[in-house]
């Protein structure tokens, strides 16, 4: 028997007898399966085609298809009734998102919620409830926001038609296509329609868009009302959005507020706020905060993860203490922790850092043998701790086996490589290396540019290394503070001073600060053309600019001091230098010597490039009948 509702709609349309002599006729070709097109039929006739109770839902289906042209709104509702009374949900959930993207029927959301009033579909409770979900979570699948109001508002209005997971399903779509402005509206609207039970999980994306936003205070106020008015009870999840938040703004008092929050509701922190803690300890170099987080979650039985594992093995290593790592890698290992790339990188580059490079091997060979599989950083993290101890061969070794596993080379294993070649002062093979990258298609980076100009002033070629940094933005590579470094030490130490300095002003225009590197080489070129007063100057704008000279700084200006036989004033910066902790070398003692020997005169001196005496400074006399006082003379044998 046809149902009631269906009654409804086709006695809203009186057939003719050849009308219902069609409909039967189609029916029966259904039936036998010889109907293969269907001519245009008056819109009843198709509907007492899909009504027949006679006619399998899928020969309805099959028929529906077949109409041409398109059904109408109310072929449609016949249709998915027919198909929700077979249980077919597959073809019932395609028919219907096949009607939202229909071009021919305007407005096909509100005009089928029409239609459900309009024939009394409210006598088939259990139908309106799978339509209404089906259809709001459609229209939140396919970005139709507004209709999804529209569905949620008809649905909660008649009665509790709306799933919360299909709540859930719509913040998720506002959160993917990042429409964050319509999250927490909604959310507030499925709390006042009283109608949806509302999930800890529709809170927690809420507030985890409220702190993405930078409101964190909003999250938190939501949290706080949600559950007070005893809506939804905010869980660890919840908790761990805020703690995240917190960490992202580096606001430790707003972490200490959501930890005393979660200890007064009796919320016990999880594998995941423990991890946020330690990262973020950690982070901040607070490694012995992030070491009793750790011991805490031992002694609570916390069943700790390779990602707390790792994170603390990176730390530590950071940190420089290798043997600590080591101890975390065993302990792991022996709790049945499986390490994973990430761990073995992260162990890696520490021992290679500690200049370890044979239990950097070893741990190679354990990682091939656990199976996890070797990766470039892996490759090029051995490559750098090879080159920092010369071994600049074994990198090589290496770069042979990473392209046998099929792992090409990239810019940071080409600069490593030919980073490595500098240090020997094979500067030749260096720059090939560096070609043979760009040959490749490798493209250049700030890094390999910074290496082609140290490579041009290591050899003398100053005026190709100005070029390269001329062509360096053309190639879209914009120079960095090291890059500029670079070039004023190299112009300081040969001398051109005044081309020094005006790279120095370039690097300004261009908004990049000098560091202790640019005023040390300034410094140096100065005092070796004989302006110490100008180093001095230097000094004091660098001191002023709020940065404290390093040893090298130091030795530069006594050297200046001493060349000139400015013996007390080399002396005063000793006394600064060493009050800062900074420990003078074999050359600050040799420099302070000689100022004994040396007079304030010029004789022997030639011109620097500013017209000016440049004092020469070849004489290096013995310790022997010098006025040095002995404190002097203590501090120099030290």
């Amino acid at each position: 028997m046809c149902s009631h509702s269906l009654k409804r709609i086709l006695a809203k349309f009186p057939p003719t007898p050849q009308h219902l002599k069609l409909a039967h006729t189609i029916t029966l070709n259904l039936l036998n399966s010889t109907t293969t097109t269907i001519p245009c039929l008056a819109p009843h006739v198709a509907y007492r085609v899909l009504s027949h109770p006679s006619l399998p839902p899928r020969s309805c289906l099959a028929f529906f298809h077949l109409l041409n042209p398109n059904p109408d709104l109310t072929a449609h509702l016949i249709l998915l009734f027919r198909l929700f009374q077979a249980q077919n949900f597959a073809s019932f959930k395609s028919t219907l998102n096949s009607l939202l993207t229909q071009a021919q029927i305007k407005h096909p959301v509100s005009s089928l919620i029409s239609l459900l009033d309009h024939y009394q579909f409210q006598s088939h409770p259990n139908f309106l409830r799978t339509l209404c979900d089906i259809l709001f979570r459609l229209c939140a699948d396919n970005g139709m926001f507004q209709d999804a109001f529209n569905v949620f508002d008809y649905g909660t209005a008649k009665a509790s038609l709306i799933e919360p997971r299909s709540c859930f399903v719509l913040l998720l779509a506002f959160k993917k296509r990042a429409h964050f402005h319509l999250c927490e509206p909604f959310f507030r609207r499925m709390v006042d329609s009283a109608r949806v039970d509302i999930g800890v999980q529709s809170l927690t994306l809420v507030v985890d868009v409220l702190c993405r936003n930078g409101d964190v205070e909003r999250a938190k106020a939501l949290i706080h009302e949600m559950a007070a008015r005893g809506v939804v009870t905010p869980n660890v999840f919840t908790y761990n959005t805020l703690l995240n938040a917190c960490v992202a703004r580096k606001d430790r008092n707003g972490v200490g507020e959501v930890l005393a929050l979660m200890e007064r509701e009796g919320v016990v922190l999880s594998l995941a706020s423990y991890t946020i803690l330690i990262q973020w300890h950690a982070g901040c170099g607070r490694i012995r905060e992030a070491e009793k987080l750790f011991d805490e979650m031992r002694e609570r039985n916390v069943e700790m993860d390779v990602y707390v594992y790792t994170s603390m093995i990176s730390w530590n290593c950071r940190e420089g203490n290798v043997r600590r790592a080591l101890a975390l890698f065993d302990e792991m290992i022996s709790r049945g922790v499986a390490p994973n790339a990430r761990t073995f990188g992260a162990l890696i580059s520490g021992v290679c850092k500690a200049g370890e490079m044979e239990a950097a091997q070893i741990l190679l060979e354990e990682m091939q043998s656990k199976g996890v599989d070797l990766n470039g950083v892996i490759f090029n993290t051995m490559m750098d701790g090879y080159c920092r101890r010369g071994m600049v061969d074994d990198a090589f070794r290496l770069k042979v086996i990473m392209e046998g596993k099929g792992l090409e080379p990239d810019v940071f294993t080409y600069s490593t490589l030919a980073s490595g070649l500098c240090r020997l002062h094979r500067y030749e093979e260096a720059k090939g290396m560096l070609n043979v990258m760009v040959e490749r298609g490798v493209a250049l980076n700030v890094v390999t540019c910074t290496l082609f100009i140290e490579i041009y002033c290591k050899e003398g070629s100053l005026a190709e290394a100005e070029r390269f940094l001329r062509n360096m933005e053309k190639k879209g590579v914009v120079p960095n503070v090291v890059t500029y470094n670079t070039l004023i030490d190299a112009f300081s130490k040969k001398e051109k001073v005044k081309r020094a300095h005006m790279l120095k002003a370039e690097m300004i225009e261009k908004g990049l600060l000098p560091d202790v590197f640019t005023y040390t080489s300034l410094i140096h070129g100065e005092c070796i053309v004989g302006r110490v007063d100008e180093a001095l100057k230097i000094f004091n704008e660098m001191l002023v600019k709020g940065i404290s000279g390093n040893v090298k700084t130091y030795t530069a200006i006594i050297s200046g001091l001493s060349k000139e036989g400015r013996a007390d004033e080399a002396f005063k910066f000793y006394d600064e230098m060493t009050r800062m902790g900074l420990t003078p070398d074999d050359r600050v003692f040799a420099a302070l010597v000689g100022s004994l020997h040396k007079s304030s005169s010029h004789a022997g001196a030639e011109q620097n490039e500013f017209g000016e005496l440049k004092t020469d400074t070849s004489d290096t006399s013995s310790w022997s009948n010098t006025g040095l006082s002995s404190s002097h003379r203590k501090a120099a044998r030290t």
